[in-house]
């Protein structure tokens, strides 16, 4: 989460090439602001600028066209400090809204929420740490034009483990598992 006073800035590019038949590339480019406004609570801002160039590719229109994708809100509390209880507990949730689809680039109405329990234990203290997430995200699509809606959710759950190998140069890896859901419930 941080610590009060803190502010972040992040900057986050996702490319997506090669569709079978045709030409596609896509690439996205998410900005985000973060803040700690007081103890345990952290704010992140951002937005998303998308780019497409897809041409000739089977069930997709061309389209060649960049433009302001979407934005999002990123809400944590953390409500245990692992150097202070036997483990971390931080509640996120996340929500975001888009106008533009990711992979076909039509106009959209989707909206996102994701809710998430974070766990974390010192596994050697001061040097090591393992986490646990479970993870919830319900969304909602409404493609320009077309007369339903589409609803997905997916639980996740991940797990990662992080050491200093070094002051100031951490190492871990992290392994998830997400199932998709039609639908908003399980």
């Amino acid at each position: 989460v941080g610590e009060v006073g803190e502010h972040e800035f992040q900057s986050e590019t996702t490319g997506r090439f090669a569709k079978q038949g045709g030409s596609y590339q896509a690439a996205s480019q998410e900005l985000e602001l973060e803040f700690v406004p007081v103890q345990n609570f952290r704010v992140e801002l951002g937005t998303t600028l998308a780019a497409h160039a897809i041409d000739g590719v089977p069930g997709f229109e061309d389209r060649n066209q960049f433009g302001w994708q979407g934005a999002s809100l990123d809400l944590r509390y953390k409500f245990l400090d692992r150097e202070t209880a036997p483990f971390g507990l931080t509640l996120a949730l996340e929500t975001q809204g888009n106008r533009i689809d990711d992979l076909t680039a039509a106009q959209v109405h989707n909206y996102g929420t994701e809710l998430t329990l974070a766990v974390e234990r010192d596994v050697i203290p001061h040097l090591a740490v393992a986490t646990f997430n479970l993870s919830y995200a319900p969304e909602w699509t409404h493609f320009a034009g077309a007369a339903a809606e589409e609803q997905e959710s997916t639980l996740g759950v991940a797990f990662g483990m992080m050491a200093q190998v070094r002051p100031g140069f951490l190492l871990g890896g992290e392994a998830r598992y997400f199932r998709t859901y039609d639908g908003i419930g399980l």
